[in-house]
């Protein structure tokens, strides 16, 4: 059914039974040191729902709202940023706030470190200097663009609100709550035991490279938690049965809250998760990530109750895969 090409890790399961698993390539490949259904991957963009769940849980716990603003909530200088924007508009990506990786403009994540070193990234607020001086890209509340800096304010939303870092502040609430014994924001210089190296294809060599020049040194509100594939349904059955966050607002970020639909398959957006519209069911949430050596999907169907994750170190085509599943397993219910 899959590519026998793909490298990376899939699992995927069904009322809790796993329906398949499958470990493929090399986690460290100069040394052919195998992947494990046990290896922590880098998942890129796909923190932002994490980053999502903490926001709401503040939310539930009353300590913001909704509509509360930038100006209100962070005590700091927002240069040009309207400080008018407001929680619900930075997690539905319609803020306008400038994003130091606009994917409408730019191709390459990594071309963001030519003039500015990845190895200074290793708090949430070093990103600040990538667009705290740029100007609005269009008025808050506009439209729906999606905007990586918004989810690094939300993190510093959570630090200022909560006085811990924000990825601390997951590992308590988020990650230990749902027995994600794996899943951790690291250093590329300082990574645990059982890291996945990410690589890069390089056309002028034919060869591989690592991708540690190419992203941040450490994860931020952005994305950028390494995870397991086992971590990864641990979270979603925390979510849906209600560990988290109560149902009604585990609806509510299941809900269209963003975007348009007019591509079929990216779908709309929720509050950290995109959703595909589906006339004969449920929606669907998922939340996905890429950076260079990295691609990451994981999707909750809750019309047949089955959970499906698909990562790999070698920016393999885990779109391509999850749309196996949607053909095979969800007829006639999309």
């Amino acid at each position: 059914m899959f590519d026998s090409n793909f490298r990376g890790n899939i699992y995927i399961i069904k009322d809790n039974e796993i329906l398949y698993e499958n470990v493929t390539g090399f986690a460290g490949l100069a040394n052919e040191v195998q992947n494990s259904l046990e290896t922590k991957f880098a998942s890129a963009s796909a923190g932002k729902v994490f980053v999502a769940v903490a926001i709401l849980q503040l939310i539930e716990q009353g300590k913001m709202q909704f509509e509360d603003t930038l100006g209100t909530l962070l005590d700091m200088n927002l240069g040009q940023i309207d400080k008018d924007v407001t929680v619900r508009q930075l997690l539905t990506h319609t803020s306008g706030v400038p994003d130091y990786f606009d994917e409408s403009v730019m191709e390459e994540y990594e071309e963001l470190w030519i003039d500015y070193p990845n190895y200074k990234i290793r708090r949430n607020n070093d990103l600040f200097p990538l667009f705290m001086n740029k100007p609005m890209m269009y008025s808050k509340g506009e439209k729906f663009q999606y905007n990586n800096s918004g989810y690094v304010l939300l993190a510093s939303i959570i630090e200022k609100v909560t006085g811990m870092y924000f990825d601390e502040y997951l590992q308590k609430n988020v990650f230990d709550v749902c027995d994600m014994t794996s899943t951790g924001y690291y250093e590329l210089d300082r990574l645990p035991a059982k890291c996945a190296s990410n690589y890069i294809w390089c056309e002028d060599t034919k060869r591989y490279r690592t991708n540690i020049f190419s992203v941040d040194v450490k994860g931020t509100g952005a994305g950028g938690a390494f995870i397991t594939v086992k971590d990864i349904a641990s979270f979603w059955n925390g979510l849906i049965s209600g560990k988290l966050l109560s149902k009604e607002m585990v609806e509510q970020m299941f809900t269209k809250q963003s975007g348009d639909g007019s591509d079929e398959e990216e779908g709309y957006y929720g509050y950290g998760v995109w959703i595909i519209e589906n006339e004969n069911g449920m929606d669907i949430p998922y939340f996905q990530g890429c950076d260079p050596g990295v691609s990451f999907i994981s999707e909750y169907n809750p019309n047949n109750n089955m959970i499906s994750v698909f990562v790999s170190n070698y920016c393999d085509n885990v779109w391509k895969e999850m749309r196996k599943i949607r053909e095979t397993f969800y007829k006639g219910h999309l």
